[in-house]
């Protein structure tokens, strides 16, 4: 699973990075501990009139499909798995259409010993992590028409089974795209399938068994000092 995650970056970062077209409005800031609701920035592709424009833009981190009658799921959205994601009806609909990039510096994972969970972060040294996602757009009917909020971007990230070196610290990990995989995930032309989903994880494999960790001390407000290794060498 993917609970708290870190996005350090700039946007300007991130638009370089990702070869963005548009900067959709209200990005949320870095942060080095982003959980679950909060607002996190995507990279996303649309396609209008024949044209495809890559866009980054702020998302709810918990996904909120079309049919929901409510913001808030009954069940956790933030992490979908990604070998049953083709066959859920929550996800189905983004795999097919509303996928997305979501850019992190890292990710924390913790640690069960006993009674204790230790917590660690994850990352890639001197690189950016990718992880699959998902969108999709809800409509408040609370609203009016005319109202800016009447429509929320949510999004969930892609989750596997864990490989490498952090399957030590847990049996999951997010799906971690690598650089020639962006495209493809994004294409708004190519409908979502499963078969998308299982090529996106083995695609990720390579990157997730370079994944490097560190334990870290208790994950707290909101600080770089976060992601500092508890025992530094």
């Amino acid at each position: 699973m993917c609970g708290r995650f870190v996005v350090a970056g700039s946007n300007k970062d991130l638009v370089d990075l990702f070869d963005v077209d548009t900067v959709g409005e209200n990005l949320p800031q870095p942060s080095w501990n982003i959980s679950p609701t909060d607002p996190i920035r995507v990279v996303l592709e649309s396609l209008k009139d024949g044209r495809v424009t890559r866009r980054l833009e702020a998302a709810r981190w918990w996904l909120t499909p079309s049919f929901s009658r409510e913001l808030k799921t009954k069940g956790p959205t933030f992490n979908a798995r990604a070998e049953t994601v083709g066959s859920k009806p929550t996800f189905k609909p983004s795999l097919e259409s509303r996928r997305a990039l979501i850019p992190a510096s890292g990710y924390y994972e913790w640690r069960t010993e006993g009674k204790t969970k230790i917590p660690f972060y994850i990352h890639l040294p001197g690189e950016q992590v990718v992880f699959a996602g998902l969108y999709a757009w809800w409509r408040n009917r609370e609203l009016p028409d005319d109202h800016p909020n009447r429509w929320v971007l949510s999004s969930t990230i892609l989750t596997r089974e864990a490989v490498g070196g952090v399957a030590e610290i847990h049996d999951r990990t997010p799906v971690t795209l690598p650089r020639d995989f962006w495209n493809e995930w994004l294409n708004p032309t190519t409908k979502g399938t499963q078969e998308l989903a299982d090529e996106a994880v083995a695609a990720a494999t390579p990157v997730a068994e370079r994944l490097q960790f560190h334990e870290v001390g208790p994950v707290r407000e909101d600080s770089p000092l976060l992601i500092e290794p508890l025992n530094p060498a």
